[in-house]
């Protein structure tokens, strides 16, 4: 299966379909991870505090696609900021891994009121040149915050990993990204399933004889944006996968447009959360 890959500002690709896995259990996730690689995913998406790296680990390694195969992201959690704890975290999530190096190590938040968010980008600097992750970014990052770490550091992200749907579409911040080659990559990008029942969507997906799982799915490809829908059961796993045969034209991308809601995050805002 050939899947669409963006490319990184490292000169690295990330694929633009993977799998989300928050919220799934240390002792669930190794099925299904496995399930997902043998359907095609290459990507998984997990985080020291999901605290189920070890999980992650064995699941890859129970698939015959040899784990170099599969872009792994972990991400490094709000109580390793600084400028020598996150070289501790990211050892510990390669040993609950099972890797030598990660494909994509984020700073999960950027935790605004500690102020040491410049600190620990500085850190993830010094993991890359190490060759313990092969590309650095962050996640939950705002513009502003992104401008520092870029003006003090030198170093741009390859990737900030935001909540972004069709009922949150993060625009000003994508135009952000966009100019500064920054990739995109969606969070709860089915918004916890709350769109999933959107007339509009419903009608969207009628026209092309889909779910609309897989037509926000499609939406978020043909933006260009990365993507990372969870699911623990294999037929939604396979769902969200087949999706690489139909493409959204300019007019359901239109009215997908239009139910964007500023007032739409789901999750805490970055200034905030600390």
């Amino acid at each position: 299966m050939n899947q669409p890959t963006l490319a990184l500002n490292d000169g690295r690709t990330l694929p633009q379909l993977g799998l989300g896995l928050w919220q799934t259990a240390d002792n669930q996730v190794s099925p299904v991870v496995a399930a997902a690689v043998e359907a095609g995913y290459r990507l998984v998406d997990t985080a020291a505090i999901y605290r189920n790296e070890a999980g992650v680990g064995q699941g890859l390694r129970r698939t015959a696609i040899p784990a170099n195969r599969v872009f792994v992201t972990t991400k490094l959690w709000n109580d390793s900021h600084g400028t020598e704890t996150p070289a501790i975290a990211l050892d510990a999530s390669l040993e609950q891994l099972g890797l030598d190096a990660v494909d994509l190590y984020l700073i999960h938040w950027p935790r605004p009121a500690h102020d040491r968010y410049v600190a620990t980008w500085r850190a993830l600097i010094g993991l890359r040149k190490d060759g313990k992750a092969r590309s650095i970014g962050v996640s939950n990052f705002t513009a502003p915050q992104l401008a520092r770490l870029i003006d003090e550091t030198g170093v741009v992200p390859a990737v900030n990993q935001v909540e972004l749907n069709p009922g949150f579409q993060q625009r000003e911040l994508r135009a952000f990204h966009a100019e500064h080659g920054i990739a995109t990559q969606s969070w709860s990008p089915l918004c916890r399933g709350r769109l999933l029942d959107h007339p509009v969507l419903a009608e969207i997906a009628r026209k092309h004889g889909r779910t609309v799982a897989q037509v926000i799915i499609r939406w978020h490809l043909d933006l260009g944006l990365g993507v990372i829908p969870k699911s623990v059961t294999p037929h939604h796993i396979r769902e969200n996968i087949a999706v690489f045969d139909f493409r959204l034209d300019e007019a359901d991308m239109a009215r997908i447009a239009g139910l964007d809601d500023p007032r739409g995050r789901l999750g805490p805002h970055p200034d905030d959360f600390n």
